[in-house]
């Protein structure tokens, strides 16, 4: 259970921030970028949810606990990435469930002939947004897992969830009927 008695601590006015093990590090290192990365994808997906539909905001708001999960992760160095007592970690089961709800989606839409623009109904561009911030997150990520350890399944997490927020978005475009898709060249 997270207690949080006062907002300011002082400790960060040196440039540095704590992290879960204890330690420190410089609030521009690579996993702070990610872990804020991380942060800003999980604020465009809480605006997504506020003109999604029912459906999709239950999602959204599950993926928001996710990525609370995901940040507790980011904050834990080391290279043990089974969770424990005192250790959140991105587990399969997270990776696994998006996959789900992803192959479920593709069911529900048809085939696609050409790019999707990120835009449609005011949901669908909420989605495209997110997305597109969890991309950004995601090359975050990577750059992190370049220098440091970083949890396999939360990289699979972070994958995985573009795609399902690419389908998402489809969803919340009449189930991809009102799509709105690219037309190579179409202004020359």
């Amino acid at each position: 259970m997270v207690k949080l008695n006062k907002i300011y601590t002082r400790t960060g006015d040196d440039g540095t921030t704590g992290l879960v093990d204890g330690s420190r590090c410089l609030k521009h290192s690579a996993r702070i970028e990610a872990i804020g990365a991380v942060d800003e994808a999980n604020s465009a997906i809480g605006l997504a949810a506020l003109a999604a539909s029912e459906e999709a905001r239950a999602y959204l708001i599950r993926i928001q606990n996710d990525l609370f999960d995901l940040g507790a992760d980011l904050a834990t160095p080391g290279d043990d990435f089974e969770p424990g007592e005192m250790t959140l970690r991105v587990v399969s089961a997270q990776v696994d469930w998006l996959e789900g709800r992803i192959d479920a989606a593709t069911e529900r839409l048809k085939p696609l002939t050409s790019f999707v623009l990120p835009g449609g109904s005011e949901g669908a561009a909420r989605v495209h947004v997110a997305r597109a911030s969890v991309r950004r997150a995601e090359r975050a990520m990577t750059a992190l897992a370049g220098h440091e350890p970083v949890n396999p399944a939360a990289l699979a997490y972070i994958n995985r969830l573009s795609d399902f927020l690419f389908q998402l978005a489809r969803l919340e475009n009449d189930e991809g009927r009102t799509d709105v898709t690219w037309v190579p060249g179409a202004n020359r």
